[in-house]
């Protein structure tokens, strides 16, 4: 790892990374749910909250996968 002098600056900060992964889950929730409204006319509110679960698992799993380790 190395050193950390006295000017050293974290790339980011707890709270950027706290809002990237909240707007992730919040536009994967909204993907969830419009995917779910174009496949069942009327669907079940049941239904609309697991597709809005759905979407905001998977939307935060390829956010994971795919954001650089540091």
């Amino acid at each position: 790892m190395g050193f950390l002098h006295e000017g050293h600056k974290c790339p980011r900060g707890v709270w950027s990374r706290l809002g990237d992964a909240v707007v992730t889950v919040i536009i994967g929730a909204a993907i969830g749910i419009a995917i779910c409204y174009a496949i069942e006319d009327r669907p079940v509110a049941p239904l609309v909250l697991a597709a809005a679960a759905l979407g905001a698992v998977l939307a935060s799993a390829v956010r994971q996968a795919t954001s650089p380790r540091i």
